[in-house]
């Protein structure tokens, strides 16, 4: 019982701490975002003191080329994201009475996107997509563009990738890699 006491005291200090700690979370808001490859709208929303969860619908887009096709190809496609997101230095940007509007810090996630097989919009005739599911851990960083709703989003990540199979090939996994760079509008 002794060697039991210190450690429930512990804990109890240790959870009156992180309960006294303000959340700097926004409750909920939209944003419009654009990047070098596609364009997507998502909603952030708080679901906890430190963790939002990021929704997201938009265009992947591709290009390709070189000596061996007639021209250069161009690709949207849609993709669905759930990325529920650690915002781990809110408190320390708002001590230090930085800007943390729309939660703009660093931040943890789990990015998991699908590309599902509906459409795709291209310069290039009945062109298809394989549909695939990826899940990748990423560390990023959200700032505001000086004190407007203006923002930008840098983010990598590595993780997996899940391509399903078609009439053509068979199903496969992969590493999958994530870079953001993206500028955006909040709501």
């Amino acid at each position: 019982m002794k060697k039991i006491l210190p450690f429930i005291a512990i804990l109890i200090m240790l959870s009156s701490y992180t309960n006294a700690q303000e959340s700097h979370i926004e409750k909920s808001y939209y944003s419009i975002q654009t990047g070098f490859l596609g364009v997507w709208v998502n909603n952030e929303s708080k679901i906890g003191d430190k963790f939002a969860l990021r929704s997201e619908i938009g265009f992947d887009s591709g290009i390709w080329g070189g000596s061996y096709y007639d021209k250069t190809g161009f690709i949207m496609t849609p993709v669905i994201t759930v990325e529920p997101r650690l915002y781990y230095n809110l408190d320390k940007r708002k001590q230090q009475n930085k800007n943390i509007k729309r939660n703009a810090g660093n931040f943890l996630s789990v990015k998991t996107s699908y590309h599902p097989d509906w459409f795709t919009i291209s310069n290039t005739n009945n062109l298809n997509v394989i549909s695939d599911i990826s899940i990748i851990p990423t560390w990023g960083i959200k700032r505001n563009i000086g004190f407007s709703n203006f923002n930008y989003e840098i983010g990598i990540g590595a993780g997996y990738q899940y391509i399903f199979s078609n009439s053509n090939r068979p199903a496969k996994s992969d590493i999958m890699y994530n870079l953001n760079l993206r500028i955006g509008y909040s709501f």
